[in-house]
């Protein structure tokens, strides 16, 4: 898969180097259920028209950018590792458009012409919530008439559990309140963050990463040679967790682990090993 960072300064160069494509578009913040489908609908039109299939997301968040930077965004997960999800899915080229204010400014039939026509795509899918152009101005029901008729466009639905949306403010607040057992049932996988050993039995997790509520938990942590399951006391006012086990550290290395989130054992903190 092609990851192609692209912005005002090289879009005329990938303009001129675009081939017909489907392309699915959204912010995709954690790539979950009611993304897939998304996904999978690009996937599968591209597949029938044999051409390839195209994911077009965002960064920053819109909300960072229109705020001036007042409002901070806590990302289910970084760019990296959207990229190798989206690999995972079968697409062949991820476009993350530079958000700032000159992108913002577009109208949405400058936003289709430019991002969409421009860059060879003939058919977008979107979700029935996607919007565009200044001030969100665009959506669904008229992209078609703002790409005179040149664009094809599938609309999906939305994908519920629960009689509610699936969506990443809902994943988001799942997180915060520590039911990560429910996150598969939205997300199709357990939640997953990086991080490293700081001191003694003490995790840090990289900043792009969200840590659950306070509070005790069932955990799976895999270094470079070993995979552990073990439980962990989050102290979120500090930003980092404890691994509960002592003799768990002498096996663990210095370097990048991976931490996925399988169950809330208790929301009080029972132990403090820091």
């Amino acid at each position: 898969m092609q990851t192609i960072h692209l912005n005002e300064k090289n879009l005329s160069y990938w303009q001129k180097r675009s081939k017909e494509n489907v392309i699915a578009l959204g912010f995709f913040d954690g790539i979950h259920k009611g993304h897939q489908k998304v996904i999978r609908a690009a996937a599968e039109v591209a597949r029938k028209r044999n051409v390839d299939l195209t994911v077009m997301s965002f960064f920053p968040h819109p909300k960072t950018v229109l705020s001036d930077g007042k409002i901070t965004f806590n990302y289910l997960m970084p760019l990296e590792e959207k990229a190798e999800t989206l690999q995972s899915l079968g697409v062949d080229r991820f476009y993350i458009v530079k958000f700032d204010r000159n992108f913002a400014s577009l109208s949405p039939g400058e936003f289709i012409d430019t991002y969409l026509l421009k860059l060879g795509t003939f058919h977008a899918v979107v979700g029935y919530d996607f919007s565009y152009g200044k001030k969100g101005a665009g959506h669904v029901g008229r992209m078609k008439d703002d790409s005179f008729g040149k664009l094809e466009v599938t609309k999906v639905d939305r994908v519920e559990h629960l009689g509610q949306k699936i969506s990443s403010t809902r994943i988001r607040n799942t997180i915060a309140e520590g039911q990560v057992e429910d996150l598969p049932t939205l997300m199709g996988r357990f939640y997953e963050v990086k991080g490293r050993i700081i001191n003694n039995r003490i995790i840090s997790v990289e900043s792009c990463y969200m840590l659950p509520g306070d509070g005790v938990y069932e955990v799976t942590i895999k270094s470079v040679h070993d995979i552990f399951y073990t439980q962990v006391v989050v102290n979120q006012t500090r930003g980092v967790f404890s691994i509960m086990d002592k003799r768990l550290k002498q096996g663990l290395d210095d370097g990048e682990i991976s931490i996925t989130w399988r169950k809330n054992i208790s929301k009080k903190i029972i132990f403090d090993y820091s």
